[in-house]
């Protein structure tokens, strides 16, 4: 009797798995937000890639394939749309409306990453553009909203530490750092109370070094303290 219950489990977890072929199976694509900054703290820009016989713009991204992980489709997509390598972007958020792509049920796992302009420098010069994420131009389908998301992101963490991307680099006068929080923020932020939230929540320290200023006066140099929380 055991041996008969046995089988008849097996059987049930068999039709079970069998049944899962009768569901509809969404595809699965990725989106990626890469931001950066003109330089001297300008716009805060994202990169954008032209649509395959279409037009308008929009952000690097495939179809995820069977045989690979988020991570991986997403690197492919940045290097084959794109020619951007040695990147790290992070999961933003999955968009799934129904209605995102008439072509069929897609899902996006929209990603995002932030980096110094440098990092874009082998691009593809020709199939690439760097837009501000004001006016981004006429994009495919939901990726403003995309960029949108991203922007978000990056404003809540800027909010909470200095400069926790690096895009003023390890160390940054008083006045580098704001103006990258600035192109963040999207408005100007006043320069005293900039510095006085920061020095006093501990967030940023002297180095002891000093650089020739914007007026030809010595401006002291900063560093962080601590650490960003991770997001």
């Amino acid at each position: 009797m055991r041996e008969i219950a046995i089988n008849r489990t097996i059987h049930q977890g068999a039709d079970t798995m069998a049944r899962l072929d009768e569901y509809p199976q969404p595809s699965v694509a990725v989106d990626t937000a890469v931001l950066t900054l003109e330089p001297n703290g300008g716009d805060l820009l994202v990169l954008q890639v032209p649509r395959p016989n279409e037009r308008g713009w929009a952000l690097p991204g495939t179809f995820m394939h069977v045989d690979e992980l988020l991570e991986q489709a997403v690197h492919r997509s940045l290097r084959d749309k794109a020619g951007v390598t040695g990147l790290r972007p992070r999961q933003l958020h999955v968009f799934d409306a129904i209605d995102r792509d008439d072509r069929g049920r897609v899902l996006s796992v929209a990603h995002m990453a932030v980096v110094p302009l440098a990092a874009l420098d082998e691009r593809f010069a020709d199939r690439t553009r760097l837009m501000p994420v004001s006016r981004p131009g006429r994009m495919w389908r939901d990726h403003e909203a995309i960029i949108d998301a991203a922007v978000a992101r990056l404003r809540a963490k800027y909010a909470e530490y200095p400069d926790p991307d690096r895009l003023a680099g390890e160390t940054f006068t008083l006045s580098d750092l704001r103006r990258v929080h600035e192109a963040v923020a999207g408005e100007p932020i006043p320069r005293d109370a900039f510095a006085r939230r920061l020095t006093r929540r501990g967030l940023i320290e002297p180095t002891g070094e000093t650089t020739e200023g914007s007026r030809g006066r010595p401006a002291e140099v900063y560093r962080r303290q601590g650490s960003p929380m991770r997001r």
